[in-house]
């Protein structure tokens, strides 16, 4: 048997910020600093934030000197860490990685985070500690085979993100291998995260996800202090991979470990929603603006997805014509279709502007969404997309095989500083604004990371939101 804990555990130990690849350190502070931006954003406009600060207030979690990001006061760590994983992920604008079909920086980034609060770690120790964790949490996630790990009804952002956290909350900590390993003993008994949220709009999904950041920091901390998980938990009769999975490949779990940065597959998103659709969306506002294409033209629109992403936002189609919330519209491939049609691109403050809007809701009606052969080709590689869209004046088609964001067509610099901006702007100013990213960008700089997170509190009140677009 493969004592993939223990390579898991050395690998987490030992990886140098000094060894690691300039590239991969480059992309990883990118990353962070798009989760700061979508986790500040959230924390004042995702709908299930109110029940969650209240909540962690009735429990305690709100006394401590841990930073929530956008947030003034402080929290314990624990407390933070579930918070920032879940505001991480509220907005589902958060990275992924699409042969793990996974989201990496919103289980892991927060934990590290609290953690470095906790002993007073640089940013050094934090990118090598997040580099640790992504590349446990995708990998365990490709070892599980998402398909079939989706088809039991997990989610592996969470249920492979509570090891990706304990791995960087451990190496944050400068814990031994032996120590580690324990952290993913414990973890392996926090791993949860179920879909059925899609059945009804619930937040679960953002909850599990900062409840994993939580449970690996926890896990983390007991191992630190002595406390003994299974040594074997991720290959073992009752470990992760034969318990979450029926047909896990364990070798994918360690494979070209430290040789081969999975850091570098994960993908940044343009739009929030889910990452399914974000190949479709890039052909729908091609199409648009090629086209010159004005909703009342439109007859009908089929959308053109793999399998695994029209079960997500396409299946039962009846539903995800009708959204009602928030999670529904972003599991929804007609209604995010409906909105880039109409505006060009989709943005967070659509939905709130669209979800009661008539003629984004009857547009809904007309389009279709089915398993397209050549999407479908391009799976697990890719999550591309076709859309043709059926007009008076003719039947206009594009397909997409890597949306934007992807490693193969990445976004910019100032693309993503557009994207930070632009979350952040109704609650920072612009010299605020400026400064928080430039101590992300520069993180390997930070001595204190929660003068870094102090930058992400808000100085201006946000501005009124902006009417619907015009067709």
């Amino acid at each position: 048997m493969t004592a993939i804990t223990r390579r898991l555990a050395e690998f987490a130990s030992r990886i140098p910020y000094e060894k690691l690849p300039f590239e991969v350190k480059e992309r990883t502070k990118w990353l962070v600093t798009d989760v700061v931006g979508i986790a500040l954003r959230a924390r004042h406009g995702a709908e299930s934030t109110p029940s969650l600060l209240a909540a962690a207030a009735y429990l305690g979690l709100a006394q401590g000197r841990a930073s929530v990001i956008g947030d003034h006061a402080t929290y314990s760590p624990p407390g933070a860490a579930l918070i920032n994983g879940t505001l991480a992920h509220s907005l589902d604008f958060d990275d992924t990685h699409a042969p793990g079909s996974i989201h990496s920086s919103a289980p892991i980034v927060p934990a590290a985070l609290a953690a470095a609060e906790m002993v007073g770690a640089g940013g050094r120790d934090v990118i090598a500690a997040i580099v640790a964790g992504y590349e446990i949490q995708i990998r365990l996630s490709l070892a599980l085979v998402p398909k079939d790990h989706y088809d039991r009804g997990f989610h592996p952002t969470a249920t492979c993100g509570v090891f990706g956290a304990a791995a960087a909350a451990g190496r944050v900590f400068g814990m031994s291998a032996d120590e580690i390993v324990s952290a993913f003993g414990i973890a392996l008994s926090q791993a949860a995260g179920s879909m059925q949220y899609l059945v009804d709009g619930a937040y679960t999904k953002r909850f599990q996800v900062g409840y994993a950041a939580m449970s690996g920091l926890i896990a983390a901390t007991l191992a630190r202090e002595g406390f003994h998980g299974p040594v074997e938990a991720i290959e073992g009769k009752a470990g992760f991979l034969h318990a979450y999975s029926p047909n896990a490949d364990h070798e994918k779990a360690v494979a070209a470990l430290g040789e081969r940065y999975e850091t570098m597959g994960i993908a940044v998103k343009p739009y929030p929603a889910c990452r399914y659709t974000h190949a479709a969306i890039d052909a729908l506002v091609e199409l648009r603006s090629a086209h010159d294409l004005k909703v009342k033209e439109i007859e009908s629109v089929e959308v053109g997805l793999p399998r695994t992403g029209w079960k997500l936002v396409g299946d039962p189609l009846a539903d995800k014509q009708c959204p009602e919330s928030v999670v529904d519209g972003q599991f929804s491939m007609p209604f995010v279709g409906a909105v880039a049609l109409r505006e060009g691109t989709l943005g967070w403050d659509h939905y709130a502007r669209h979800l009661k809007d008539s003629e984004t809701l009857k547009l809904c009606q007309r389009i279709n969404v089915v398993v397209d052969p050549q999407a479908e080709a391009e799976f697990p590689a890719h999550m591309s997309g076709v859309a043709r869209v059926r007009t008076r004046r003719d039947v206009f088609e594009k397909f997409v095989a890597v949306a934007k964001g992807e490693p193969e067509n990445f976004v910019s610099l100032d693309e993503l500083r557009a994207k930070f901006d632009g979350l952040v702007e109704p609650y920072l100013s612009k010299t605020r604004c400026d400064a928080a990213a430039t101590a992300l960008l520069t993180l390997e700089q930070a001595d204190d990371i929660g003068a870094v997170l102090r930058l992400t509190r808000p100085d201006r009140t946000a501005a009124p939101k902006a009417a619907a677009g015009d067709d």
